[in-house]
C-alpha cells in the first residue's frame, strides 16, 4: 500500500474465482474495547483510488491518490477538510506510502523526475503500487514543506526513496550509489544503501548493513534517531521475480550500531514502523513459512500478534506510542479487514463502526495517532472504488463536537460490536488490491503459503 508500498516479488498469481469473503464477518469484541468509530471518506484526486498512509496528532493525513483517468498517481495531503496534490519533481508520478507523523509540516515520499532512467530499473514501481502505467523515469526521494517539493540527494546513483521523517528534520530511506555491483539482482544494477537525510539541507548519511550483508533499506525513524529497516541482498524495492531472495534481516540502528531484531521463527520478516519508545511493528513468518503474522517488537522481545479468529494471516503497518497496532487480517482468499490490536486483543475495526454511518469497508489500517484516529485504506461499496479514509473514535476527547453524534448531544462510547454486510470485491478490484498492497514484497514466503493458491 501500502498501501500504500514497496514491491519486492510478485510471487503469486491472481485467482479469478470470487469467493464470498467469510473472513469479513465481524468478530466478537473484547470487553475491554469500548470505543465506537465513524469513518470519514477522504476521497481521491479525481481517480478511482486513494489511500491514507500516515496520520499525525495534528490530523494531517498523508498518502497518495490517482488523478482522473487513473494514468498517474500523486502524493496527497488531507487536512482541515482540504485535499492537496503535492505534485512531482517534473515527472508523471509521486507517492507517499509509509506512516509519517511529523508535527512540523514536513512530508517525505518519492517522486519521478523528467529524466529517463538509463538502467530502466523502475525503482519506485508505480505500475505495481498504483495501477498506473510505468514511465521509465528516474525516481528520487522528496521533502515537501509549505507547498514546495524538494528533491533529496542520492549517493551518486540515479534513484532513491524517502520513507519516514522525525520531528528533528531527519528523513530516512534508501538511495543508490554510483557503483554497479554484480551481486545485485536484476533489474537492480546499482548498489542500494539505507540513508538518513538532514537535518541540514543536503546532508546524507549511510546506515551500514549488518556484517556480511551488502545492502540495506531504512524504513522508519523516531525522534530519538532510532531507525528500523532491512539488511541483506541488493535488489530493487520493486523487484518482481518469483522465488528470489528478499532483504532478509530486520534491523534497528541506534547509538552508531546496527542490531538484528530477530524473527518469529520463520525465514521472512518486514518491519514497517517504529514509535517513540523504540517499539517496532511489521509482519513475519512463523516456523514453516506457511503464512505471515503481525508482530510487535519491544525491549528485545518479539511478540506474535496472530490474526483475527478464522483468518489465515495478518500484516501490520502502523503503531502509536501507546503500543496500539493497526493493519489487516486476511482469510485464505485474501479477503482482508482492518484490525486494531490493543492489549493483546485483535479486533476488526469494521465491527466497531457506527451502524449505517458509511458505505466504506476498511480493508487496512495503515497508521494510528495518539488519539486513536486511524488512517485507512477503504473499499467504497457504493462506487466500487478505493478511497483514503480516516476512522475517528467516539470518546471523551471529542465531547460536544463528537463527529460520531448526529444530534447536538455529546456522544457516549458504547461497548459491543456490530454485524456488517459481507463484502464481495469484483475480480478486477481484488487484482488491483493485490498489487497495490504489495504482497509481492513478501517474497518467497508466499510461494509456500495457501495465499499462493487463491
Amino acid at each position: 500500500m501500502k498501501s500504500r508500498l514497496l514491491t519486492l516479488i510478485a510471487a503469486i498469481t491472481f485467482s479469478t474465482a470470487l469467493a464470498v469473503p467469510s473472513g469479513l464477518v465481524a468478530q466478537n469484541q473484547h470487553p475491554q474495547q469500548k470505543v465506537q468509530y465513524v469513518v470519514k471518506d477522504l476521497g481521491t484526486l479525481g481517480g478511482t483510488a486513494g489511500v491514507a498512509e500516515g496520520i499525525s496528532d495534528h490530523d494531517w493525513v498523508v498518502g497518495d491518490a490517482n488523478l482522473p483517468g487513473d494514468q498517474s498517481v500523486h502524493a496527497t495531503l488531507w487536512r482541515n477538510g482540504m485535499v492537496t496534490d503535492l505534485g512531482t519533481l517534473g515527472g508523471v508520478n509521486s507517492q507517499e506510502q509509509w506512516p509519517v507523523k511529523d508535527l512540523r509540516g514536513q512530508i517525505v515520499g518519492d517522486a519521478e523526475t523528467a529524466a529517463a532512467d538509463p538502467f530502466n530499473e523502475d525503482f519506485c514501481g508505480f505500475d505495481a503500487n498504483s495501477g498506473v502505467p510505468p514511465t521509465g523515469l528516474i525516481c528520487v526521494g522528496f521533502l515537501w514543506q509549505n507547498g514546495v517539493m524538494t528533491a533529496l540527494p542520492t549517493l551518486g546513483g540515479n534513484n532513491a526513496q524517502a520513507l519516514g521523517i522525525n520531528n528533528r528534520g531527519q528523513a530516512v530511506g534508501m538511495a543508490e550509489q554510483n557503483t554497479q555491483d554484480p551481486n545485485c539482482i536484476l533489474p537492480q544494477v546499482l548498489d542500494i544503501q539505507a540513508v538518513i537525510w538532514g537535518p541540514k539541507t543536503g546532508e546524507i548519511q549511510i546506515l551500514p548493513p549488518l556484517p556480511g550483508d551488502i545492502s540495506a533499506w531504512g524504513i522508519g525513524i523516531n525522534d530519538a534517531g532510532q531507525v528500523v529497516g532491512l539488511s541483506g541482498n541488493c535488489l530493487s524495492p520493486n523487484f518482481n521475480a518469483p522465488g528470489a531472495p528478499t532483504p532478509q534481516h530486520a534491523v534497528i540502528w541506534q547509538n552508531g550500531t546496527v542490531t538484528n531484531i530477530g524473527t518469529l521463527g520463520g525465514s521472512y520478516i518486514f518491519p514497517w514502523a517504529i514509535n517513540s519508545k523504540g517499539q517496532v511493528t511489521g509482519q513475519a513468518s512463523p516456523p514453516g513459512d506457511t503464512t505471515l503474522h503481525s508482530f510487535l517488537w519491544r525491549n528485545g522481545v518479539m511478540t506474535d500478534l496472530g490474526e483475527i479468529p478464522g483468518d489465515f494471516g495478518s500484516i501490520a503497518f502502523g503503531l502509536n506510542d501507546a503500543g496500539q497496532v493497526v493493519g489487516g487480517s486476511c482469510d485464505q482468499n485474501f479477503n482482508c479487514r482492518a484490525f486494531l490490536w490493543n492489549d493483546g486483543v485483535m479486533t476488526d475495526i469494521n465491527s466497531l463502526v457506527k451502524p449505517g454511518s458509511t458505505s466504506l469497508f476498511l480493508i487496512f489500517g495503515n497508521d494510528i495517532n495518539s488519539r486513536g484516529e486511524i488512517a485507512s485504506f477503504a473499499f467504497d461499496q457504493s462506487s466500487g472504488e478505493f478511497h483514503a479514509a480516516m476512522a475517528i473514535p467516539c470518546n471523551e476527547d471529542y465531547a460536544l463536537v463528537n463527529p460520531c453524534d448526529d444530534s447536538t448531544q455529546p456522544a457516549v462510547a458504547t461497548s459491543g460490536t456490530f454485524q456488517r454486510p459481507k463484502v464481495v470485491l469484483p475480480e478486477n478490484v481484488r487484482e488491483w488490491l493485490w498489487k497495490r498492497i504489495g504482497f509481492g514484497r513478501f517474497g518467497s514466503v508466499m510461494m509456500n503459503s495457501q495465499w499462493n493458491s487463491r
